[in-house]
């Protein structure tokens, strides 16, 4: 018989998510600070509950995806806690992005009350959430992962582990800077070719068909020279990530000057009331610093 889940965070990631275990035929538990996705999800079939510790008292399985260290912290320890209705035995997975010390502290923190504790964050946006492809990166104990595998299958497609408790963690730091760095460089690269007079399309026609192809400009650069910057992930997350990118880069003694650039560029959004666009909105500091906007370059229809 099938584990019954928590999950605790219904944003634009965590509800999708859901749904893909709803489809899996899991038995779901739900928990959001506000009400109305809790509600949403109840009518799609979900089990609702009042606190972070009704939902470990009822589950075996407890999934949280929440924006910050700070807000994982005060679910699994803070008043109404997760530890405090957790059964002997259970299983936490962490699917936000947060910082690999603060998992690793919060992992003790589990073992200690005779649970079990994986980091598994992920990457693939809300479309890899809204389609179950995600590629979700783990770190915790191998038998806690081979536990857990059957749940991830159901959100993602691509499931690594990656390494004791922490290593998902890192490795989802190392993915945000690639990232990041990638739609700065597609940004360069539109403003670039656009200011000299090419149309924005044709320039990623012809880089998605190079060496130069990557997922950011499949999956984002339409809606990038058309300034359509709906969140799929939120300006402010990704600042928050290379905030964590950062502080790692500082303990280990590592140098990631570009990184460090980018983030500041993503300051600026947040800086001029932007934070929540989507990520892809760093091409508007590209083109605030050339004079130049694509919108200026590009006919009604692709």
């Amino acid at each position: 018989m099938a584990e019954k889940i928590g999950f605790i965070g219904l944003g634009i990631m965590g509800k999708p998510m859901v749904r893909n275990l709803l489809k899996a035929g899991y038995s779901v538990t739900v928990y959001n600070r506000s009400v109305a996705p809790i509600k949403e999800l109840e009518a799609e079939g979900a089990l609702a509950a009042s606190s972070p510790r009704q939902v470990a008292e009822r589950t075996e399985i407890i999934i949280t995806m929440l924006p910050d260290s700070p807000d994982v912290e005060k679910v699994l320890t803070g008043q109404d806690c997760v530890l405090e209705g957790v059964r002997r035995g259970s299983l936490i997975i962490d699917m936000s992005t947060i910082s690999p010390v603060v998992s690793r502290k919060l992992a003790e923190v589990v073992v200690e009350s005779g649970s079990a504790m994986l980091d598994a964050p992920v990457s693939g946006g809300d479309k890899g959430a809204i389609a179950g492809t995600l590629s979700i990166m783990v770190g915790g104990e191998k038998e806690d992962f081979e536990r857990a595998l059957p749940v991830l299958e159901a959100m993602g497609s691509t499931i690594t582990y990656c390494g004791p408790a922490g290593a998902g963690q890192t490795v989802k730091a190392c993915n945000q800077v690639v990232v990041a760095l990638t739609i700065e460089a597609v940004s360069e690269a539109l403003v670039l070719g656009s200011k000299a007079g090419v149309a924005p399309e044709i320039i990623l026609k012809v880089l998605g068909g190079g060496l130069a192809q990557n997922r950011v400009m499949d999956l984002r650069g339409p809606n990038m020279i058309r300034h359509r910057f709906e969140p799929g992930f939120k300006v402010k997350l990704h600042h928050k990530d290379l905030g964590i990118v950062l502080d790692t880069a500082r303990e280990y003694g590592v140098n990631l000057p570009i990184t460090g650039r980018v983030a500041q560029m993503f300051s600026t959004l947040l800086e001029n009331g932007k934070g929540e666009l989507d990520h892809s909105a760093l091409l508007q500091v590209i083109e605030d610093l050339s004079q130049h906007s694509l919108v200026q370059t590009v006919p009604e229809k692709v």
